[in-house]
Order: C-alpha cells, then structure tokens, then sequence
C-alpha cells in the first residue's frame, strides 16, 4: 500500500484491541495527572492506523470527567474540514464548562491528508480555517442570536445557548511545522504557536518571526505565547531509556511515509509556505537514524537526570513556556509508558520549574 494513512483498509482493524487500547491511553492521561503534568494533549486523525482519536472533542470530554486539575490541550479541531462552526463552539464551550474551565481550544488546518478524507477543497483549506475561526470566536463573545453570511459559512440566526466559563474565552493555541502564514496570524491573533518536531534553529526562526510581527504590532510576546513539540521517554536508567525508546522509531517511520499528493494536495500550501517546509529540514524523519533523532532533539530519551538536562537546554535555548511530550508511540509497552509517565512527574518535572 502507498500509505498508512488514507487508503490502508480498514478490514485491519479490530475493535476489541481499540477497546482495550482506549482503556489503556485513558488510564495514560489520569496517571499523567497524579503525578503532576501541568496539562494533557490530545489531537485527531482520520483514516490511519497511526491515531485512533477521530474526535478530539469526544475524547476531551471523557478527560474533563476522569480528571480534576490539569489544563487539557486540544490540537485539535480541524476548522478548514468543518461544515458547522456553531456546532464546534458548542461542544469546545460545553467541555469547559464539563472541565470547569480547563480547556485550551487549540486551532488546527488539518495535514493534506484530511482534506482528502473529509473530502474538502484544499485550495481553500486557509480560508476556511480563518472564517471557521471568526465565527466560532464570535460565537463565543457576541450575545445572541446574530446572522452570519460569509463566504463558506451562512447562517440565519447563530445563538449557541452553551457557553464557556474561560472569559472572553478558552485560550487558543495553533500548531505548526513552519508555514510563514500560520505564524503571522497565531501573532496577529496573540495565539500560542506550537512548533511541532521542527528542527531547533527551525523553531527559533518561527517564534523569531512572531516576535517581529507582535514587536510591530506593539506588543512583546513572552515565553507563554510558545510551545514545542517532541517525542520523549524516560526510564530507571540510560541503558533501559535507551532500549525502549527505539518503540519511536515506528512512529517517526511508518505514519510519515506516503505519496507527496497526500500530504499536500494540490492547493494546499502556498508558494511561500511549499518553500518554507522544504528548507525546514534538509533530511525527512522517517529516513533518520535512531541516533539522529536524539542529536536533532526530535526525540529525547534518557534516565531523569538526562532528560531533565536535554529539556531544560531546549526551553533556555528557545524560551517557550511549554514542552509537548509525546510520550507513547509505536510499539512501547504500557509498563514502560507508565514507569516514563511516573519518573518525568516525579523527578524530572520538578527540575523543569523555574
């Protein structure tokens, strides 16, 4: 098959494994809060064996029932591939409220291969992300009922009755791997922006740009307006680290290959954005070495001491005030999961707090 993702039958899938499956990666996140994760990630795809969650806000609300402190991060809605904005303002409103306002609504365009399985003109994947955007804020800050007639979406009368608690509204963080485009408008916006396994320098570029943008805009964006993505696994010792942490190489392989037309239809990025992404990274992550992964910081594996000291130079070096850890993948065991889970909230999370 030319891909995991969009045309891998599904006659391979076996509910009874998701059954358990879920019930493991949901017993993942309540640990991940006793032992003091600030907040937990969760995000959505479609037609891959690389991610079961089809539905962030299905999820999300399981979370905002099974836990009682920690932030929960959606990335996220895909807006461009939504028919009903009004709709998604209800659910992401009815999960704080659920939560009690623990929600950051974070904002997503989807990769290419969402496009093709919710069947969406790519060409106008941007636009629609921006408009789904304008009516789902206004949603949640314009009392009711309003019209709405834009280009891709009209309404006659918008009157979600379910709110949100957060006022003016849940914060919004965007995702990215290095379109220009996203970074201005997560600046212009004053949005989190999350670079997702890009190189260091990479990511210093992008949050470098949105500091120019909100310097020109008046305003100085501190450590909380970035975040940064990576794959991490801590164990007892280096040697077990080690050994466990090869589980990555399946996710950093597999779910990444594919026909180009899949991952970016024809319309879907732009020219400058098409550039941008192929200068991002000289060499792909699926054809890099275990050993690479580590010295690119993509994945960061190691005994506490180790780990804390790899992450703690990628926060100095590029002053986010948030690190994404994807701390399952592949073939990784739930035991280890949990030893990985247990040891970053007990001894390396602490050496993290400034």
């Amino acid at each position: 098959y030319p891909s995991m993702r969009l045309t891998f039958p599904n006659t391979y899938f076996d509910p009874a494994k998701g059954h358990d499956l879920f019930k493991r990666y949901l017993d993942e996140y309540q640990y991940a809060e006793e032992v003091g994760f600030d907040g937990l990630m969760i995000n959505e795809h479609h037609n891959t064996p690389s991610c079961m969650d089809v539905e962030v806000n299905i999820s999300g609300g399981i979370l905002a029932r099974i836990t009682n402190r920690a932030k929960i991060l959606m990335l996220g809605n895909m807006l461009p591939t939504s028919d009903n904005p009004p709709r998604l303002a209800e659910e992401i409103a009815m999960l704080d409220v659920i939560s009690g306002g623990r929600i950051v609504s974070g904002f997503v365009r989807g990769i290419g291969i969402e496009s093709w399985a919710n069947n969406t003109n790519p060409v106008h994947n941007r636009e629609r992300f921006e408009e789904c955007h304008d009516l789902i804020i206004k949603a949640w800050t314009t009392p009711g009922p309003f019209r709405w007639e834009g280009k891709h979406y009209q309404y006659r009368a918008v009157n979600p009755w379910m709110l949100p608690i957060q006022k003016p509204h849940p914060p919004v963080w965007v995702p990215g791997t290095g379109s220009p485009e996203t970074v201005q408008w997560a600046a212009q916006h004053r949005y989190t922006y999350a670079a997702f396994l890009t190189p260091l320098e990479v990511a210093k570029n992008l949050f470098q740009q949105y500091r120019e943008y909100a310097a020109a805009d008046g305003w100085e964006a501190g450590p909380d307006k970035f975040a940064f993505m990576i794959c991490c696994h801590v164990n007892e010792t280096e040697e077990k680290a080690q050994e466990a942490g090869k589980a990555f190489l399946w996710r950093m392989n597999y779910p990444l290959r594919g026909p180009r037309e899949y991952w970016s239809p024809p319309g879907y990025t732009s020219r400058v954005g098409a550039a941008a992404v192929a200068n991002r990274r000289p060499k792909p992550l699926n054809e890099m070495s275990y050993e690479e992964l580590q010295k690119g910081y993509h994945l960061v594996v190691g005994n506490p001491d180790s780990v804390a000291k790899q992450l703690r130079h990628i926060k100095d070096e590029l002053g986010v005030g948030a690190l994404l850890l994807e701390a399952q993948g592949g073939r990784l065991s739930h035991a280890d999961t949990m030893k990985s889970i247990e040891l970053f909230g007990k001894e390396v999370l602490p050496q993290l707090k400034d």
